[in-house]
C-alpha cells in the first residue's frame, strides 16, 4: 500500500487529540477538561458548603465574616475559568451557523450566572451560586469523559505508530553495523534485524530466514516463515533468528503508514447514521430553545419568576446533546480500531454500513480464493519411466527459468529431494525450455512444443493428463530430444493452489445467511462456476436483479468491479489499484476476513441504533420533566440534577459502545 510521497517515518506518529475529526467539537484536549474539572470541583465545594439551601437540607449552620462573598467570587471564577470552553465553543458554533451542544451549554450556564448575579444584588430570591458551580463542574466531568472515550478509541493510530522502532542497525558496504535513527534510512540501505527486534522499514530479505510475527498487519497471531527474497513489512517482529533486509520503502510509503492513513480516514468519515445524528442534534437545539422559551414564559405567567429561571436553565442543561454527539463518533472510532487490530482496514464508513445488507458475495479466484501461485498437482510417467525420474529431470531443465510454472516444478522437486543438475539451458520462446541433464538433451513445454516436434503423447500419459486439463490445470510434458527426434517421457500437472481458508470462508458466509456466492475469474472455464468476460458487467447485472453485492478481489482487472459493487473488498496483498478502488481492505489476504466484516458491520450498526435510540428517547422524556410538566405531582428537577442525568446518559452511550471490543473478528476461529 504505497500512497503519497516519501516522508519522515516519524511524521505519521499521530496525536489522537489533534485528529479528532469524528468529534463534533474537534480540538478539545481531554487533559484540558480534566484539569478544569478538578480546579472547578475544588472551588465548588466551599460554594456548596456555604449555601444556605444546602445548610437547611442537612441541618447545619455556618457564619463567618465574608461568607456572603464566597458564592459570587468563587462562582464567577468557576463560570469564567471552567465555563470558558463552552463559551468559546458556542461562539464557534454561532460563527459557523451550526448551533448545537456547546451553544446550549453556554446558554444554560450564562442564564444561571446572570440569575446568580441578580440574586446577589437582590433582584431575585434564588440560592443559585452553588447550582451554577455544580452545573459547570458536572458539565466539565461529562465532557472530559466524552473526550477521553473518543481519544482512547482513536488511540489505534498511536498504537500503530508505536510499532515502528526508533532506531535501526544499518549495514555499511564494509559489513560494519551502525545504529541510526529510522528517519535516516533510505531506499536501498541494508539493515540488520536481530531476534526479537522489529523490522524498521518495508523491504526484502537478502540474508537469513526467520519466523516473523505479522499480527499487526494481518491480525493472524501465528508467526510466518520468511526467507531470502521474501517481502517484509515495517513493524513486524523477527521472533527467532536474525535477518538482513534491503529497504524498499520508508516513511509514508510503508504498509504501516498506509494502514494508519486508512484507519484515520475511516474514523473521520461519516456514514448515514452519523448524518442522521447530526441532523437530530441540530434539530434538538431548536427544540430545546423553543422549550426553554415556552418554559420561561409559562412559569413566569404562572406567577413565579424564580421558578421560571430554574426550569429554563434545567431545560437547557438536560437538552444538551452530549449523548447524541457521542453516539456515532465513538462507535465509528471503536469499530475501525477493533477492525484494524484484526487486519480489517475500513476505508469508507458507508461501505461498512452497507456490508450488513449484502446478500451476494463475488470472489475473484486468482490471489483471492487461491494463492496466485502454481503447485505441482500430479506427475504421470510413460511406460519404462517413473514419476520421480520425470520430476527430477523436469526440475533440472527448468532450474534456470524464471517462469512461475518452472519455479513450481523446481520447488516440488526440492521438497521431494529429487532435483538434478542441468547445463546448456536455452529458452524456446512461447514453447518451453531445453537443457542437458546427465549428457542427454531434454525439453519441457506445452502443446506448442508438442506440435512443433510432432510427437505423439503415450496413451497412458494422455489418460492421466485428461482429468487435469478438464479441471483447468496447466499440463507440461517432459521430452527427451535426440537430434530431430523427440520422445515424451511424462507430464506434470500444475494448478493454482487453493487457499486452505477458502472452504471455511464459504461455509461461514453460508452460515451468515448470504444467499449467493459466486466465483469470477478470467482463468480456464473448468475452474470457475461463472466465467464473465467483464467482471464489472457481472456486478451490474446482479445489482439490476435487486441483489446487494460485495466484490472481493486483488488485481487491476478487479478494480472496476470493486468500485461498482455495493461494497468493494480488496485483498491486502493485491495491487494498489484494487486497494484504492475498494471500501474495505483485508490486510491478511485471508478470505475469511469477509465474514469478519459482516460481523463488524452488524455489530457497529446495532450499537449506533441503540445509542441513537437511547439519546433521542432520553431527550423526549427528560425535556418535559425539566420543563416541570409533573410539578403538580411534586416531580421537579433542579439544574444540578439535570446535569447529572445528562452526564449519566453520556456514560450509558459510552459504555454501550465499548461493548464493540468484544466482537470476535479473529480469522483463525476455532471452527476454521
Amino acid at each position: 500500500m504505497q500512497h503519497g510521497p516519501t516522508t519522515n517515518a516519524r511524521s505519521h506518529r499521530t496525536d489522537p487529540a489533534r485528529h479528532n475529526d469524528t468529534d463534533t467539537h474537534a480540538g478539545h484536549d481531554p487533559n484540558v477538561f480534566r484539569r478544569k474539572f478538578w480546579w472547578s470541583l475544588a472551588l465548588t465545594v466551599p460554594i456548596v458548603v456555604t449555601s444556605h439551601m444546602v445548610m437547611d437540607w442537612f441541618g447545619y449552620s455556618l457564619d463567618f465574616p465574608g461568607m456572603a462573598w464566597i458564592g459570587p467570587v468563587l462562582g464567577s471564577v468557576v463560570f469564567c475559568y471552567g465555563g470558558w470552553p463552552f463559551l468559546a465553543g458556542a461562539a464557534s458554533e454561532i460563527r459557523g451557523r451550526s448551533p448545537g451542544m456547546m451553544l446550549l451549554i453556554a446558554m444554560a450556564i450564562s442564564v444561571a450566572y446572570l440569575a446568580s448575579l441578580a440574586t446577589s444584588i437582590g433582584l431575585l430570591e434564588l440560592d443559585f451560586w452553588w447550582e451554577l458551580a455544580a452545573l459547570v463542574t458536572i458539565m466539565l466531568l461529562g465532557h472530559w469523559q466524552e473526550m477521553k472515550a473518543i481519544g482512547q478509541a482513536q488511540g489505534a493510530l498511536s498504537a500503530l505508530s508505536a510499532l515502528l522502532p526508533d532506531d535501526a542497525e544499518r549495514v555499511a558496504d564494509d559489513g560494519r553495523v551502525r545504529r541510526v535513527t529510522v528517519t535516516d534510512l533510505r531506499t536501498g540501505d541494508v539493515v540488520l534485524v536481530r531476534p526479537g527486534a522489529r523490522v524498521p522499514a518495508d523491504g526484502t530479505i537478502t540474508d537469513g530466514q526467520a519466523e516473523l510475527d505479522e499480527s499487526m498487519i494481518t491480525g493472524e497471531s501465528r508467526p510466518v516463515r520468511r526467507g531470502v527474497g521474501d517481502h517484509v513489512v515495517a513493524g513486524t517482529v523477527a521472533t527467532d533468528s536474525a535477518i538482513r533486509v534491503r529497504v524498499g520503502a520508508v516513511g509514508a510509503d510503508t504498509a504501516l503508514a498506509g494502514i494508519q492513513r486508512l484507519v484515520e480516514q475511516a474514523q473521520a468519515s461519516s456514514g448515514r447514521a452519523q448524518v442522521l445524528a447530526d441532523r437530530f442534534a441540530a434539530l434538538l437545539f431548536y427544540v430545546a430553545l423553543g422549550a426553554a422559551v415556552a418554559t420561561f414564559a409559562s412559569w413566569w405567567a404562572y406567577g413565579s419568576l424564580d421558578d421560571s429561571v430554574v426550569r429554563t436553565v434545567t431545560v437547557l442543561v438536560i437538552a444538551c446533546p452530549h449523548a447524541l454527539g457521542l453516539a456515532i463518533p465513538l462507535v465509528i472510532a471503536l469499530s475501525t480500531a477493533v477492525a484494524a487490530k484484526a487486519g480489517i482496514l475500513v476505508k469508507n464508513r458507508l461501505a461498512l454500513e452497507r456490508m450488513r445488507t449484502v446478500d451476494t458475495v463475488l470472489f475473484d479466484k486468482t490471489g483471492t480464493l487461491t494463492k496466485g501461485t502454481h503447485t505441482v498437482t500430479g506427475v504421470a510417467a510413460a511406460s519404462g519411466h517413473d514419476d520421480d525420474e520425470v520430476l527430477r529431470i523436469a526440475a533440472a531443465v527448468e532450474a534456470d527459468s524464471e517462469h512461475p510454472l518452472a519455479r513450481a516444478i523446481v520447488a516440488a522437486a526440492e521438497q521431494a529431494g529429487r532435483r538434478g543438475r542441468a547445463s546448456d539451458f536455452r529458452s524456446l520462446t512461447g514453447r518451453g525450455v531445453q537443457a542437458t541433464v546427465d549428457g542427454t538433451r531434454y525439453a519441457v513445454g506445452g502443446p506448442a512444443l508438442l506440435d512443433e516436434l510432432a510427437v505423439q503423447v503415450p496413451a497412458e500419459v494422455e489418460a492421466a493428463t485428461d482429468p487435469w486439463s478438464r479441471q483447468g490445470a496447466a499440463v507440461l510434458h517432459l521430452l527427451r530430444c535426440d537430434g530431430d527426434r523427440a520422445e515424451v517421457l511424462g507430464a506434470l500437472g500444475l494448478a493454482d493452489e487453493v487457499r486452505p481458508e477458502a472452504r471455511r470462508a464459504i461455509a461461514q458466509l453460508r452460515e451468515q445467511g448470504i444467499r449467493k456466492i459466486v466465483m469470477l475469474t478470467g482463468d480456464a472455464r473448468p475452474v470457475a462456476e461463472v466465467l464473465p468476460a467483464d467482471k464489472d458487467k457481472a456486478v451490474a447485472d446482479l445489482q439490476a436483479r435487486g441483489l446487494t453485492v460485495a466484490m472481493v478481489g486483488d488485481g487491476v482487472n478487479d478494480a472496476p468491479a470493486l468500485a461498482r459493487a455495493d461494497v468493494g473488498i480488496a485483498i491486502g496483498a493485491g495491487t494498489d489499484v484494487a486497494i484504492e478502488s475498494a471500501g474495505v481492505v483485508l490486510a491478511s489476504s485471508d478470505p475469511r476476513g469477509v465474514t469478519g466484516v459482516i460481523r463488524l458491520s452488524k455489530a457497529s450498526y446495532r450499537k449506533m441504533i441503540q445509542n441513537l435510540g437511547w439519546a433521542a428517547g432520553y431527550n423526549v422524556v427528560a425535556i418535559p420533566l425539566a420543563a416541570g410538566v409533573l410539578a403538580w405531582a411534586g416531580v421537579t428537577l433542579s439544574p444540578a440534577v439535570g446535569a447529572i442525568l445528562m452526564s449519566a446518559s453520556t456514560i450509558v452511550v459510552a459504555l454501550n459502545a465499548q461493548l464493540l471490543r468484544g466482537v470476535q473478528l479473529n480469522l483463525a476461529d476455532p471452527a476454521a
